[in-house]
């Protein structure tokens, strides 16, 4: 049985060129070249909304630079040793 779908695209004549150029020169199918360069933009994308929603932690929490984050973590770090010291 087969593990892949096949599927029909439309591409500008340029990009593909580009595209079978590309995968020539890295030795690859075109079919792999494009699955590669999904697979980049669906992690791309991913990382984009994982940014965005951290930031959005960060402003909600007041933090709002580098500095902001150091002092919490050791003011996280102060009271781990707290807890563990018995104090």
């Amino acid at each position: 049985m087969r593990t892949t779908k096949l599927v029909s695209i439309s591409i500008l004549p340029e990009l593909l060129a580009e595209a079978e150029k590309l995968a020539k020169e890295e030795n690859r199918t075109r079919s792999e070249l494009i699955r590669e360069a999904l697979r980049r933009y669906i992690s791309e994308r991913r990382w984009q909304k994982l940014t965005q929603y951290a930031r959005l932690k960060a402003a909600e929490a007041g933090i709002e630079t580098e500095e902001d984050v150091l002092r919490l973590i050791d003011e996280y770090r102060r009271e781990q040793a707290d807890d563990q010291s018995g104090g």
